[in-house]
């Protein structure tokens, strides 16, 4: 791990000194899931309400540039200019490197089906099921850390050895006892733990980018 990521955190607490107690917590998340998108991984985000459009916007930070540029891979380039050499320029220019994230909230016709059929309260299970492999991350957001969709999803990924970085608010609730960490925003106060959650996950986000494009 490069020196300058881990110092994103110190900028972010630096800015917001009341998560000086998240310091160890971030700087664990940080390295967690660097090492899941340095052995190919992926990271895995989920919510309910405003966690929800946490989950997506985190996505949108890593899969395409954010903070720095992000140049193609000479082998994606190589290729390109091999098989499509018409388009390779056009690749080149506007393509960006991409952290893997995907979120389990924006699949409206699964989610809707398989609480239809099944259970709603596992809807993201049954996706965390289908789509997590051994080495992937789940980020389970859960301001209160009980929400029950979230707990589920955290449950299967422990069964099937996908490794759990939860962010939560002060008490961490139940999903801090299965973590493998947890970021707990200091607030009790569900729309303060949110605005703690925003500068947290960008500051995870940005440390990423710098890691493997800075």
């Amino acid at each position: 791990m490069k020196n300058s990521t881990f110092k994103k955190i110190d900028a972010l607490i630096e800015r917001y000194p009341a998560l000086e107690i998240c310091r160890e917590s971030l700087n664990a998340a940080v390295e967690k899931i660097c090492e899941s998108f340095r052995t190919g991984n992926k990271l895995i985000t989920c919510g309910n309400g405003g966690s929800a459009a946490d989950a997506l916007h985190i996505v949108g930070e890593l899969m395409k540039g954010f903070i720095l540029p992000r140049k193609l891979d000479s082998n994606f380039v190589a290729r390109a200019e091999k098989l499509f050499p018409n388009d390779a320029d056009y690749f080149k220019a506007n393509l960006q490197g991409a952290l893997p994230a995907i979120s389990l909230v924006g699949e409206t016709a699964l989610a809707t089906a398989f609480a239809n059929d099944k259970a709603a309260d596992l809807s993201f299970a049954q996706q965390l099921f289908g789509l997590g492999k051994r080495g992937d991350i789940l980020l389970a957001i859960s301001t209160s850390g009980n929400s029950a969709n979230v707990l589920y999803a955290a449950e299967v990924a422990k069964i099937i050895g996908v490794e759990i970085i939860a962010l939560t608010g002060k008490r961490g609730g139940k999903l801090k006892n299965i973590a493998d960490i947890t970021i707990c925003a200091p607030s009790d106060e569900t729309y303060k733990i949110q605005e703690f959650h925003l500068p947290i996950y960008h500051a995870i986000c940005i440390a990423a980018e710098n890691e493997f494009f800075g």
